[in-house]
C-alpha cells in the first residue's frame, strides 16, 4: 500500500460508522483477512481514535499546520507504528507490522503513517473537512491544485446545485 492509499483510508476510517463490529466490517470490505478478526474492543477503540484524528483533519482545513503536526506527532506517540518493507505484488512498498497487532492497532497505524507522510511529502492543506453543510466528513486532498472542497461527488453536486438555485432566486427576485 502506498501512502496516499494510507492516507485516504484513515479519512474513509474517520467517516465510518463504527458503533458496532458490522460498521468496521464494512469499512474493511476488501480486506477479509481483517473482518474476521474485528472485534466491539477494536470499534471502541477505533471510535477514541476518531475522535484524537479528527482535529487533525479541522486543522488542515483551517491551513493550521502547526496544529497538524503537532496533532499528528502527539498520536504517534500514544500509538508507536513499526513500518515494514513489503515485496508482495511485484513491487517494494510500506506497511505496518501485523505480528500480534489488533485489528484496531493495525488501522491506527496505517492511518497515521498514511498522513504523517502525505503532511511531509505534500502538505498539511491536503486534510479537509466537507464544505457542503450540513456534511462533515473528511477527505485528503488528491487533487493537482489543492482544489478539493467536498468530500464526495454527491455533497459537491448537492452543493452546486443549492448554489445555482440561490442565484436563479436572487435573479428573480431583482
Amino acid at each position: 500500500m502506498d501512502f496516499l492509499e494510507y492516507a485516504e483510508a484513515s479519512a474513509a476510517l474517520l467517516n465510518a460508522d463504527l458503533s458496532g463490529v458490522e460498521g468496521l466490517a464494512a469499512y474493511l470490505d476488501d480486506r477479509e483477512w481483517l473482518r474476521s478478526r474485528a472485534t466491539d474492543r477494536d470499534c471502541m477503540l477505533l471510535r477514541k481514535f476518531q475522535r484524537e484524528l479528527r482535529p487533525v483533519f479541522e486543522a488542515g482545513e483551517a491551513d493550521r499546520v502547526a496544529d497538524v503536526v503537532s496533532g499528528l506527532n502527539a498520536l504517534m506517540a500514544r500509538h508507536p507504528v513499526t513500518p515494514r518493507i513489503s515485496d508482495h505484488q511485484d513491487r517494494l512498498h510500506l506497511h505496518v507490522a501485523t505480528d500480534n497487532a489488533s485489528v484496531a492497532e493495525l488501522l491506527v497505524g496505517e492511518s497515521l503513517l498514511g498522513l504523517a507522510t502525505l503532511v511531509c511529502d505534500l502538505g498539511a492543506d491536503r486534510l479537509g473537512v466537507c464544505s457542503a453543510p450540513p456534511c462533515t466528513q473528511v477527505f485528503v486532498d488528491t487533487s493537482p491544485n489543492r482544489s478539493r472542497r467536498y468530500c464526495s461527488d454527491r455533497c459537491s453536486s448537492r452543493a452546486n446545485v443549492a448554489a445555482y438555485r440561490a442565484r436563479q432566486k436572487a435573479v428573480a427576485g431583482a
